[in-house]
């Protein structure tokens, strides 16, 4: 029995990480070729929840002019060449296995894409294949599955030269569909704002009606929208600069979007922090996304970050890693790669774990990422350690993490290290969650920072704690070989944690007990 609890872990499974089916994909690099910019990424570590290893893009524009010429930008052609040369290179100067490279709207629809293909392959070594829009839906879908393994909803990613939909529902792409509509197309447009409107309005109602779509929920991906992401941010002086997970409502969007429409670029460009070739889009996407508003009527709108790319590597997950979750995955790799003591996270949940019995699934997953992560800042300056946690957690690349639930988190480690968060640093992103939250962030960083007193101790000999929340009682047995560790400091953190929880306690240790 005491092993069963040692190695399960319960309602997560266990850390699939060193499995060999998940250290094959431990160092992938993928390039996609878009219509507007090119990008190289590399990606390492958990492979289901991944870091950016390496990450550059060129915008290089290859879709500009498509529409009136049915070629290929020659300037951006050039620059797409010496890029992928560049890539190239230096997938090999890291031993990279063959890049996984896709090309979408502006290969395929320009006359001289064949043509160009075989020059880059020629010239590079690299293998580029033209995937359809219906494909480059299904790729972008599942990149919103990486994050989100149990998205529901419509995925709605935007390139240069054109625009995909796609529904996800259980953990599967379903109905997929592309269009014109990226931002450099819309420029050849004629007929002024009301034929532009018509035009998008039109391309939207086929788009709804072929996809059968009564979503309520809108997953948005690439980076015209992520650029949009950012200036409401910037309008609405939101403290939380994370795009993942960012949720906007449609009434705060659609004033965003009159914002952009009434703003100088170049102000909007530097509010913002955006590329010149970046916001050089943004005004016919905000034109393509008020139109979205406008036909599919979502009711919550989020921002993903992750897109194509990591559907490209999510489409060489097996399954077993497709079902894991990516926040404990990631913050089981964390624990293993910068803990002082790896794999007392596990034990650490299994001590603390009595608090949280009776609460719901989605705050005990929380409670065992805290875990795992609690003592992975260990090396930063004792006197900036609860500073430095708070900002890893809010700030990290972790997946399948809302923004509230990043500041939870956050609040948490926060209080692994200190009692209090007097200097008022994070107060603006404190403020973004429920009252209640905060104060059930405090009792986890608490119950943390009590049970980091037993690290020397094996699971089974840490003892175990009880809660009963309508007594208000908590109480702690203590075996033989653990009590050396209950000290004064130990005893000072188990009154502040039943501080938190307005309770009494009860500490047996041997055949001794003490009530207060």
């Amino acid at each position: 029995m005491v092993q069963d609890l040692l190695t399960d872990w319960g309602p997560f499974g266990h850390p699939l990480f060193q499995d060999p089916r998940a250290r094959k994909l431990s160092r992938v690099g993928v390039v996609d070729v878009g219509s507007n910019s090119i990008r190289l990424v590399v990606f390492d570590g958990a492979a289901r929840s991944p870091a950016y290893f390496y990450n550059e893009k060129v915008m290089c524009g290859l879709g500009k002019g498509l529409a009136e010429t049915g070629l290929l930008n020659p300037e951006g052609k050039s620059r797409a060449l010496d890029a992928l040369q560049r890539f190239q290179s230096l997938a090999d100067g890291l031993g990279l296995e063959p890049l996984n490279a896709v090309a979408t709207a502006a290969m395929r629809e320009a006359a001289d894409g064949p043509e160009f293909r075989e020059e880059i392959e020629r010239k590079t070594g690299l293998k580029l294949y033209v995937i359809d829009g219906q494909e480059e839906a299904r790729l972008a879908a599942q990149g919103v599955l990486l994050g989100w393994p149990r998205a529901e909803g419509l995925v709605c990613d935007i390139g240069g030269s054109s625009m995909e939909m796609a529904q996800v529902s259980r953990g599967k792409v379903g109905n997929r569909e592309t269009s014109a509509l990226g931002p450099l197309k819309l420029r050849d447009v004629k007929g002024g704002k009301k034929a532009l409107r018509a035009h998008i309005d039109s391309e939207l109602n086929r788009l709804k009606e072929a996809l059968d779509a009564s979503d309520d929920r809108l997953f948005l991906v690439g980076g015209s929208w992520r650029a949009i992401a950012k200036l409401d941010m910037a309008r609405r002086d939101y403290p939380l600069k994370v795009l993942h997970e960012y949720k906007m409502l449609p009434d705060d969007l659609k004033a965003t979007l009159d914002w952009i429409k009434d703003t100088d670029t170049e102000e909007l460009r530097s509010l913002a922090g955006i590329s010149s070739g970046r916001m050089a889009l943004v005004p016919d996407a905000a034109d393509v996304l008020s139109g979205v508003l406008r036909v599919f009527d979502p009711k919550d709108i989020f921002v993903s970050s992750y897109g194509l790319r990591e559907g490209l590597l999510y489409e060489q997950m097996p399954q077993v890693l497709r079902d894991r979750d990516p926040l404990i995955e990631a913050a089981r790799f964390a624990e293993a790669k910068d803990a002082r003591v790896p794999g007392f996270g596990k034990a650490l949940y299994r001590f603390i774990r009595p608090i949280y019995d009776k609460e719901p699934l989605a705050l005990r997953r929380l409670v065992k990422a805290a875990c795992l992560l609690h003592d992975v800042s260990w090396r930063t300056h004792p006197d900036y350690r609860a500073d430095v946690c708070f900002d890893y957690a809010t700030r990290a690349n972790f997946g399948g993490l809302s923004h509230a639930e990043r500041i939870f988190l956050g609040l948490a480690l926060l209080h692994r290290y200190k009692n209090s968060r007097a200097n008022g640093r994070f107060d603006a992103l404190v403020d973004l969650i429920d009252p209640a939250d905060v104060t059930r962030a405090e009792v986890l960083g608490r119950a943390m920072r009590f049970g980091a007193m037993f690290t020397a101790q094996r699971a089974e000999q840490m003892g175990t704690m009880r809660w009963q929340p309508k007594e208000r009682k908590l109480g702690l047995t203590i075996g033989p070989q653990a009590m050396t560790l209950y000290g004064e400091v130990a005893q000072a953190r188990f009154a502040s944690l039943a501080r938190a929880l307005d309770a009494e306690t009860e500490v047996v240790a041997l055949s001794r007990a003490v009530t207060s």
